[in-house]
Parts: C-alpha cells; structure tokens; sequence
C-alpha cells in the first residue's frame, strides 16, 4: 500500500526522525534511544518513512542503517515553494499597508 508522503510527515515523531537521519544514518536502536518509546513503535515509523520514499535502507554487516531519501524532500519542498512565494508576497503587502499606515499615524 502506498502512503501519502504529507500524512507521514504530519506525524511529529516521524518528523523528528528525519531530522535525526538526515545528519546522519542510524540503526532503528540508535533512532530509538532518541525517543520515549519502544523499539517497535519506531520500526513502526520507519516502516511508513520508507513506504513513502522518505528514508532509504541500507545493509551494512548484520546492521540496516536508515538514512534521508534527498531526492524525495526536494520533490516535497518544490511542491511547497508555491506557497511560499504565494505566503511571502502577501506578507510583503501587508508590511506596505502597516508601513503606511504608520507614517499617516505619525504625521497627524
């Protein structure tokens, strides 16, 4: 089953897991000393990471590391540059009108 890749994002645990991989790759025991939760319920979460392209597996020894999948956060942060261009034009209207309307106030 494929996941939407903003659902899995939306969870702050899985969040904080990239976070964690994306300056480096760990084993799910690694990840997991991080949080105050069991093993299980962060393999839980690396599963739905992966399913969504998110993370990547990859086998070294008896360890797997699990490191940040680039080329899926670019495709995610192109997708929300459209409304960052759209947020930030708005804000930049409304610093005019509030410069403006503080130069009005301050000539009366």
């Amino acid at each position: 089953m494929r996941r939407d890749v903003f659902q899995a994002i939306a969870d702050p645990t899985r969040r904080a897991i990239i976070s964690l991989i994306a300056i480096q790759a760990m084993t799910p025991n690694t990840i997991a000393e991080n949080f105050n939760t069991s093993r299980q319920a962060i393999s839980k979460h690396l599963k739905i990471l992966t399913e969504c392209d998110l993370v990547k597996q990859e086998q070294l020894g008896r360890e797997i590391y699990y490191s940040l999948e680039i080329e899926k956060m670019k495709e995610i942060d192109k997708w929300l540059e459209q409304y960052r261009k759209i947020w930030e034009t708005r804000f930049n209207q409304l610093d005019k009108v509030l410069t403006t309307l503080k130069k009005l106030k301050n000539e009366d």
